[in-house]
C-alpha cells in the first residue's frame, strides 16, 4: 500500500509539484490524499487541482485562534486518511497531536541547528548564511515537534557557499538539494525503514 500523504502549503506549491512528479515517475511509493493551504487563492491549490487532487483552503485569518485553526486542519487531515503530513512551504506553526507524533515532516533550507527557528525561512535564511560567512549550507528534512525547525533530523545534505554567492544564487543551489532529498526521505518512511529514538533517527538498510 502506498503511503498516504496530506500536503500542507501556503504558496506556489513547487514542493508539492516535486512530490507529484516523483510519484508519477514511480520514485516515491506514496499517494497524496489532500492538499491544504493556510491561504486562499495560492497557486499551490491550482497545481493540486490540475493534478486531480483534493485541494482546500483553510485560511488562518478566518479562525479566532491557533487552536481553532489547528482543529480545522486536523479534521481535514483525518477525514482524508493521511498516514504522513508533509509540510511544503507551510508558513504557520502546526500543533502536533499525540497520534501524529513523528508523522509530520518538513524541509528547511539550511543545516539545522544553524540558521533556523522563528522567522528563519526563505531568503531570510540565505541572507543570514551569507552575512555570517558560512562556507557550507544545505537542506534538512526533519520531523515536526511543535517548535520551529526543532524535531529529530531525518536527512541532511550540504551545498557549498561560494565567494560570489548572492541570496538568489545560494537559494537555487539549496532548493535543488531540497528537491532531491525531500522525496528520498519520504520514500524511506514509505519503505518502513525509519525509526526515531529520542532525537536520533535511524534508517535501516534496504
Amino acid at each position: 500500500m502506498p503511503l498516504r500523504l496530506a500536503v500542507l502549503l501556503s504558496g506556489s506549491g513547487s514542493t508539492l509539484q516535486n512530490l507529484i512528479d516523483h510519484i508519477g515517475r514511480g520514485e516515491l511509493a506514496a499517494e497524496i490524499t489532500c492538499v491544504l493551504s493556510s491561504r486562499e487563492g495560492v497557486y499551490g491549490l491550482e497545481r493540486a487541482r490540475n493534478a486531480g487532487l483534493p485541494a482546500l483552503a483553510v485560511p488562518r485569518k478566518e479562525y479566532p485562534g491557533t487552536t481553532a485553526f489547528n482543529d480545522a486542519l486536523w479534521r481535514e487531515i483525518r477525514t482524508h486518511g493521511a498516514d504522513l503530513v508533509v509540510l511544503a512551504g507551510f508558513m504557520t506553526l502546526i500543533e502536533v497531536p499525540a497520534d501524529f507524533h513523528n508523522r509530520i515532516v518538513n524541509v528547511h533550507p539550511a543545516l539545522i541547528p544553524a540558521f533556523c527557528g522563528h522567522k528563519m525561512y526563505g531568503h531570510h535564511v540565505h541572507e543570514a548564511v551569507l552575512a555570517y560567512g558560512a562556507k557550507v549550507s544545505g537542506a534538512t528534512v526533519h520531523f515536526v515537534d511543535g517548535e520551529y525547525d526543532h524535531g529529530p533530523i531525518l536527512m541532511q545534505r550540504c551545498v557549498p557557499v561560494l565567494d560570489d554567492d548572492t541570496p538568489d544564487t545560494l537559494a537555487e543551489r539549496v532548493q535543488a538539494m531540497e528537491r532531491e532529498i525531500y522525496p528520498q526521505a519520504i520514500q524511506l518512511i514509505a519503505q518502513g525503514r525509519v525509526s526515531v529514538e529520542g532525537r536520533r533517527v535511524r534508517v535501516r538498510p534496504a
